[in-house]
């Protein structure tokens, strides 16, 4: 049976995984030591089937649960300093922690921190598992931007987690970096998006080696005042919203309301990178309406088979 294309693009997507960029010095990929970056979810904010939807979308995943997935969510794992970090606190916050907590053998790894990329549902409601109705969590660290920090701080539950002291709130700005420890820092830059509660960041994690970029959830390319190229030019990867696969997707909908880039759009504007700049993009973020969420279907084909990747949960990326 001969080879495809779209095979040889899925081995360069793991040897790009081991290859730093040239302006940095790689400290080894696959040393036990190395941190790294693990996907904890890539459905969009209500997961993976969806509630009340038994349309064929998602009737597979109600019927058979290994189908099913969670909301979208990253966590830097730190071996060394045996800590982890959470990007996104989901409504899936209970399994995503205990998988981050035991990802390594033999070992607990400590909650360090949670960075919040805005208050939409998927991104922040995980944070109720801290409080007294179950983890009654000691002054976990919660960075956020400045309404966010007003959002969490004025209305309840949240207010609780901060009077109980359940979390401490660390306060952001745009363009901030954030230094975790000696090996690893956290950059955010704003992106645009419906902004209603708080602001929307998207984040550059960076390691010894390599780095990543990390934006679930924006409007349309066009709409943000940095070039994506350019940003996805400067990491080893990319991370990048992928929630509609092409206009249309909702019957009876005005997506306009809506204006994540469709992945459609975002294959037409990273297609003339080369190859090696290509493989580093995985789209993430995912509605239960979009198809390639069905791992066969005509839609997830055509993104590998331009030498774009679709991020799976238990993906690990190296720092």
């Amino acid at each position: 049976m001969p080879l495809t294309m779209s095979f040889y693009l899925k081995i360069l997507q793991v040897l790009l995984a081991c290859l730093p960029l040239p302006s940095t010095t790689s400290s080894g990929f696959c040393e036990a030591e190395s941190p790294f970056v693990v996907v904890l979810g890539i459905a969009q904010d209500a997961g993976y089937p969806q509630a009340d939807c038994d349309k064929s979308c998602c009737k597979p995943a109600w019927e058979q649960p290994q189908f099913r997935r969670m909301v979208s969510c990253i966590a830097v794992i730190d071996p060394l300093s045996e800590q982890y970090w959470l990007v996104d606190a989901t409504p899936d916050f209970a399994e995503q922690q205990h998988i981050a907590k035991h990802i390594l053998p033999g070992k607990e790894l400590n909650l360090a921190g949670i960075f919040l990329t805005h208050a939409h549902i998927g991104h922040y409601t995980g944070l109720m598992y801290l409080g007294r109705e179950a983890i009654g969590a000691n002054a976990v660290p919660v960075y956020a931007m400045p309404r966010m920090v007003d959002f969490l701080v004025e209305n309840g539950p949240w207010s609780q987690l901060v009077s109980l002291k359940n979390i401490e709130i660390r306060n952001l700005q745009a363009d901030s970096t954030v230094v975790l420890n000696e090996r690893l820092k956290i950059t955010l830059m704003r992106v645009p998006h419906r902004d209603e509660f708080s602001e929307t960041v998207g984040f550059k994690i960076e390691g010894p080696s390599k780095s990543l970029l990390f934006i679930p959830d924006i409007d349309k390319w066009e709409r943000w005042d940095r070039d994506i190229n350019k940003q996805v030019g400067e990491v080893n990867f990319a991370l990048l919203d992928g929630t509609f696969f092409k206009n249309g997707e909702i019957p009876g909908r005005d997506m306009s309301e809506i204006p994540h880039p469709f992945i459609e759009e975002s294959l037409a504007r990273f297609g003339q990178l080369p190859a090696m700049e290509r493989a580093k993009i995985r789209f993430i973020h995912f509605n239960h309406t979009n198809p390639v969420m069905q791992g066969n279907s005509e839609a997830a084909q055509s993104v590998w088979k331009q030498g774009f990747g679709l991020a799976s949960e238990g993906e690990r990326l190296g720092l």
